[in-house]
């Protein structure tokens, strides 16, 4: 799925401050979670397709990093991202 520069703008938006600011580590957060939900979704009907199956693994390593940054960093933006997006630690 090719994700369209409208829907990334959305995602940014919503969850960045605008959608100019790509560079928001909540922005990216939301943009890695919404690959991360659909090469799940990918996976659960091709269970032999590895090379996403290692993509889906370097995603979540990504977004952990991100979180442990904004955890390290500012831990109330930490807990409103993770109640925002549903994410479990």
């Amino acid at each position: 799925m090719l994700l369209t520069s409208e829907a990334k703008k959305e995602i940014f938006k919503k969850h960045g401050n605008s959608e100019t600011n790509t560079g928001s580590a909540e922005g990216q957060i939301a943009l890695f979670s919404h690959r991360i939900n659909h090469l799940t979704g990918h996976l659960k009907t091709s269970k032999k397709d590895f090379s996403t199956q290692r993509a889906l693994i370097r995603l979540v390593g990504k977004r952990r990093s991100l979180l442990d940054y904004l955890y390290k960093t500012d831990i109330n933006r930490y807990r409103a991202i993770i109640a925002e997006l549903g994410i479990r630690k």
